[in-house]
């Protein structure tokens, strides 16, 4: 039996939220829907999840003491990372004096770093990928693309959202994309993956939910990424019988190692019928964002469902639908966008503006939703709506 009580009262259901994004602000208000407490962190002030949340924290996510000492301060009934920087060691050593990590303190630390869950995905569980290499110096770096070959793709093992990511097309591009990943990367400089390029008709993230009555698969979400950084998503994808089986059977895999409750973005490759894992994140997916039109029930939302261990029975999805993100360039801590009336005038069109306090360089400020009568037209409709907002810095 669920219970669930009354915020700023000793019974309470709370959760400290670790990474207050765009995701960790839907999330939240999902939360608030059942009258859950929900505190906020982030390194910096006013983030989007902070200016929905019943109260903030500022600190380095990182910096484990200064984690702990709040999660001793609140005494949470659950801890959940929206990011991928975050001290993954105090969240193991929290999980073992009875806290609640979600999905579970060892999903997220395999997963925060890309060595452990491609060792996992890999090694462990033989689950098909591409070919890669890991590398701790420049020597390593080097080696391993002379083995992986050119070309290939230099990530970080612990970024999001393309950070510090490159592709090496020719040997000239070798020590820049050393730097590039030396930099880029959430926690610093250090260990990077090589990897080489999987020959693939499309990518596919594939939603999967784990919850008190089992797993559960949304449809799956086609997307465009530039430089690892999500741009645009759909959904559903069209996939052939065989290939959607095989993937719903490999997230069934990865994600029963990990464990836990909670929402799984399972990023697949797929050519013919054949599918390639690539990456898991144990939250919320950034593609996954065009749920909070094609469904019932969001990914957020079944993430707050299935986190409080409430039931998912079913899922309904409304139909063919897309998102497309609104990527701002520039300096400003005043960004406005105009037009938004215009940008809404076609039916089932859909704006969120994030609220994120600043852009240095470029951000992901908003999403633009859409859905029609498929996703060619839905995706359409996120163009035009787009193309009707003006951005003043």
């Amino acid at each position: 039996m669920v219970t669930i009580g009354t915020p700023f009262s000793p019974t309470a259901k709370k959760v400290v939220l670790c990474g207050s994004g765009e995701l960790g602000k839907e999330f939240t208000i999902e939360l608030q829907r059942y009258g859950v407490e929900v505190i906020a962190l982030d390194k910096y002030p006013n983030a989007p999840a902070m200016q929905v949340a019943d109260r903030s924290y500022v600190l380095p996510m990182l910096d484990g003491k200064q984690l702990r000492e709040i999660i001793e301060k609140e005494k949470p009934d659950y801890i959940v990372p929206e990011i991928e920087a975050i001290a993954t060691a105090t969240l193991v050593e929290l999980e073992k004096e009875g806290y609640h990590v979600i999905p579970t303190a060892k999903a997220v630390s395999l997963t925060m770093n890309r060595e452990g869950i491609r060792r996992l995905a890999a090694e462990e569980l033989g689950i098909q990928t591409s070919n890669y290499r890991f590398a701790a110096t420049e020597e390593e770096f080097k080696a391993a693309i002379q083995e992986i070959g050119i070309p290939c793709v230099v990530k970080p093992i612990m970024s999001s959202s393309g950070h510090g990511q490159s592709t090496i097309r020719k040997p000239e591009q070798i020590a820049q994309a050393w730097q590039e990943a030396q930099h880029g990367g959430r926690a610093g400089g250090g260990k990077v993956i090589v990897e080489g390029f999987v020959d693939f008709d499309y990518e596919i993230t594939l939603l999967t939910v784990r919850h008190s009555l089992g797993t559960s698969f949304l449809e799956p979400v086609g997307h465009i990424q530039i430089d690892g950084d999500y741009r645009e998503s759909w959904q559903p994808q069209a996939m052939a019988p065989a290939a959607l089986q095989k993937a719903q059977e490999i997230a069934q895999k990865v994600t029963d190692a990990l464990g836990g409750r909670g929402i799984f973005g399972v990023e697949l490759f797929i050519k013919g019928d054949e599918v390639i894992f690539s990456e898991v994140s144990p939250r919320p997916h950034d593609t996954g964002m065009v749920t909070m039109i094609s469904q019932d029930l969001s990914q957020f939302a079944l993430h707050a469902r299935a986190v409080l261990g409430l039931p998912i029975p079913n899922i309904a999805f409304h139909g063919p639908s897309a998102s497309r993100a609104i990527v701002v360039e520039g300096n400003s801590t005043k960004v406005a966008f105009g037009n938004v009336d215009e940008a809404l005038l076609e039916p089932n069109t859909q704006i969120r503006l994030f609220g994120k306090p600043e852009v240095s360089g470029h951000r992901r400020m908003a999403v633009v939703l859409a859905r029609a009568e498929s996703t060619d037209a839905a995706r359409a409709k996120t163009l035009r709506a787009t193309n009707k907002l003006t951005i003043s810095l």
